[in-house]
């Protein structure tokens, strides 16, 4: 599609959003209450693109926005600062208008839906790949070949703290040796998923380990630590294997096929953008960029380690933000087992 096509589904686009109007007692969308949209000029300039949000995330966007700043085809070239808070952080920022993309490694919940709404920011979601939450350990592990779902409940939940602190305590042939833990701080959305997925309940963990929103510095604290397990996205993983071993969860590999055919359950898990709709109607560089990530997302997940979707839920990104499609399609809720078959159905009725 070139340039001006691109222009005039998007405007088209944005007419549909301004003339169109949905309960805000439906938590599924947003009220649609802004000004008329007006047609970014192709000569207006934008400083700076602020994007913040998930770890997970990050490494792709943060790839995404090298490309496109070293584009010489962009013509806004604007200043992209990428940032990581976590996810839940990162939906703070935004819905108080300070970022314009927010990366999220879950859908938004209700509660940042309520505060985008006070503050007047629309959004439109984006699904841009899938990950595989990764159980990994220090390769001089030697006697954890594999774990289960319910042995990773029994170590994460709230009532092992200050109890379950060895290796032989989850399993009885496992060593009489400390167990280390290490994962998400709380202000990560993968901290939510894995609690939620693991232990059952969104939140609900115990808090003697080594928590960061940074998930190079996790694998940095268990690369070095003979005695520690801990869980992060795939991608890191992928680009740590000589330093880190991953384990089978219930006899299951993450990996692109297992995420694929649904098998690695209940950790995969699909990961977003959401766009600030004010700053993409204002901002000619935030229309110019979303629309370079939204066509160049499915090569550059791959390249990441992550795992892309099919080619038809990029575009459905594709249209629904030509559309101006805004809101979310999860209700403010999480989403966890969600298949890639089930996503696509969501938003292809969306």
């Amino acid at each position: 599609m070139n340039a001006n096509m691109k222009n005039i589904a998007f405007t088209l686009g944005m007419l549909v959003l301004a003339t169109s109007c949905v309960s805000q007692s439906d938590t599924t969308k947003q009220t649609q209450s802004s000004p008329a949209v007006r047609e970014v000029a192709t000569s207006e300039t934008v400083a700076t693109i602020k994007i913040d949000g998930s770890s997970t995330v990050y490494p792709i966007t943060e790839a995404i926005a090298k490309d496109f700043q070293a584009d010489s085809q962009n013509q806004t070239k604007p200043q992209i600062n990428v940032k990581f808070s976590g996810t839940t952080a990162g939906f703070e920022k935004f819905c108080a208008g300070e970022t314009d993309i927010s990366n999220a490694s879950r859908p938004i919940l209700q509660a940042e839906m309520a505060k985008c709404d006070q503050n007047g920011v629309r959004f439109m979601e984006f699904p841009i790949a899938y990950d595989a939450l990764s159980i990994a350990v220090n390769p001089q592990n030697t006697w954890a070949k594999e774990i289960t779902v319910t042995e990773l409940k029994k170590l994460w939940e709230p009532s092992a703290q200050g109890k379950i602190t060895k290796w032989n305590q989850l399993r009885p042939s496992w060593p009489d040796r400390p167990i280390n833990l290490y994962g998400a701080g709380d202000k990560s959305g993968t901290f939510d998923y894995f609690t939620e997925a693991i232990v059952g309940k969104s939140r609900a963990s115990r808090s003697d380990y080594t928590a960061s929103e940074d998930d190079n510095s996790l694998v940095r604290g268990i690369s070095q630590d003979p005695n520690a397990l801990g869980y992060f996205g795939y991608a890191y993983y992928e680009e740590n294997q000589a330093k880190i071993k991953v384990l089978p969860v219930n006899n299951i590999l993450p990996s692109r096929e297992t995420v694929e055919k649904s098998q690695y359950q209940p950790l995969s898990r699909p990961l977003f953008i959401y766009v600030n709709v004010q700053s993409a109607q204002k901002k000619a560089a935030v229309k110019e960029f979303v629309e370079y990530y939204l066509e160049k997302a499915g090569k550059k997940v791959d390249t990441i380690g992550y795992v892309p979707l099919p080619a038809e839920g990029y575009q459905l990104n594709y249209v629904h933000f030509s559309r101006g499609k805004v809101g979310t399609v999860y209700a403010g809720k999480s989403q966890i087992g969600l298949t890639m078959g089930e996503l696509l159905r969501r938003e292809g009725q969306f």
